[in-house]
């Protein structure tokens, strides 16, 4: 038996079974009525001011860590690829502070830091032509109930937007469901073949991963090479 401590956390709960019923019909309408919603502001300015750094050095291969909370995977990932620009995008400033900066874009190395709403900065990226090396996406809100589908990346209507980026697209969470509902909709909307895998190496990324091994918590991995275009070009800025 694994005893918690107060550092460990729960299982997450939810009343769902397995991937949820309505899941096709939601990434098919989808696909069927492109993402219209208002952009973020703030993260439209904060792109605008990031995308200069990005395209000074469009020779580099760009690495997204998306939803990077205090920026420790970021770095991990920039060591593991240091001929890479690796991007942490994160929408609290509270947590981006951990990163040492005060004002963002923040640049370490190669990694620049930037405080961003997601769903508006990955539709920003896609408009802008930007083609990812890798794409990380780390231990994001489970958002457990049932009636919460729309709120899980793969539930959103941006996730053609963030699957036309590109790249080794790469899931870790701590919620089976969440994996198998992701791997389903990334072959679903790409017919690429996604399996989920547990995830077992010892490296920890995020401060999430180190509290829920401590736990002795099931870790799961999805993880597929993209094709380069997915989706034709949305557009231009709104």
């Amino acid at each position: 038996m694994t005893h918690l401590t107060s550092n460990s956390s729960k299982p997450v709960q939810s009343s769902q079974a397995g991937v949820h019923p309505k899941l096709a019909e939601v990434l098919q309408r989808h696909v069927a009525e492109p993402w219209q919603l208002k952009l973020h502001q703030p993260s439209k300015a904060a792109f605008h001011k990031l995308r200069v750094l990005v395209e000074a050095e469009a020779e580099r291969p760009l690495i997204l860590d998306s939803g990077c909370g205090t920026g420790k995977s970021t770095v991990t990932i920039a060591q593991e690829y240091p001929e890479c620009l690796v991007l942490g995008i994160d929408q609290s400033a509270k947590r981006l502070e951990r990163t040492g900066g005060r004002n963002f874009p923040y640049r370490v190395g190669n990694v620049i830091w930037v405080r961003a709403e997601l769903a508006s900065f990955w539709w920003l990226a896609r408009a802008a032509g930007w083609k990812l090396q890798q794409h990380y996406i780390l231990y994001p809100n489970p958002w457990p109930k049932a009636a919460q589908l729309r709120r899980r990346w793969h539930g959103h209507p941006v996730f053609p937007t963030l699957l036309a980026l590109g790249g080794v697209l790469e899931l870790r969470c701590n919620w089976e469901i969440y994996a198998q509902e992701f791997a389903a909709a990334v072959s679903d909307l790409t017919g690429i073949s996604t399996a989920v895998k547990d995830l077992r190496e010892n490296v920890v990324t995020t401060p999430f991963e180190t509290k829920y091994r401590n736990s002795g918590m099931p870790l799961f991995q999805v993880r597929v090479d993209l094709e380069a275009d997915l989706e034709p070009d949305q557009g231009a800025d709104r």
